[in-house]
């Protein structure tokens, strides 16, 4: 059982699973379920876009650092492509982290309304990378925003429009 603890306020998020083999299925709901302290069961659904992959979403409630936690979870499983999200509380900035099996795992802060916020330190390396021409000013913006993911996401997102979601509360 996790206690909730001043450092780590109640939030909520939602895990988007967009395409995983049928075998890695019942290892996705065990590792979100071993994040939040209960057993999950996701709704799994044919993915269009992949042929013989499967999708599920799940909303959660839990420890702020949940997402981090799922994220971190499932990263090294070839062939998942999924997204947490994690909204800010009192205390902690919200979160988003996407994953694909070629791009690995991108990490985003978000604000209050759900904007990327981009630390200062993040923006200078790209600036000086683009300015020794490494790349351009442009591209690597669109990395610190998490484009290529996006990119490479989207398929995935709108073949799971009207797709069932259901709400998941930790113990806490």
């Amino acid at each position: 059982m996790t206690t909730r603890t001043a450092t780590h306020p109640a939030t909520r998020g939602v895990i988007y699973v967009h395409s995983a083999p049928s075998a890695l299925c019942p290892h996705i709901e065990w590792a979100v379920g071993g994040v939040l302290g209960v057993a999950v069961s996701m709704e799994w659904t044919p993915q269009p876009a992949q042929a013989g992959a499967y999708r599920a979403e799940l909303s959660w409630v839990g420890s702020a650092g949940s997402a981090a936690q799922m994220a971190s979870a499932l990263r090294g499983w070839n062939h998942l492509r999924f997204e947490v999200t994690e909204e800010p509380t009192s205390a902690t900035e919200g979160t988003r982290f996407s994953s694909t099996p070629e791009l690995g795992v991108f990490h985003a802060v978000t604000g209050l309304h759900g904007d990327i916020m981009i630390p200062e330190d993040r923006l200078k390396a790209a600036v000086v990378k683009a300015a020794l021409g490494d790349t351009t000013l442009l591209v690597e913006i669109d990395r610190l925003l998490g484009k290529p993911w996006d990119d490479e996401l989207e398929t995935f997102r709108h073949a799971g429009d009207g797709a069932p979601v259901r709400w998941l509360h930790q113990v806490v």
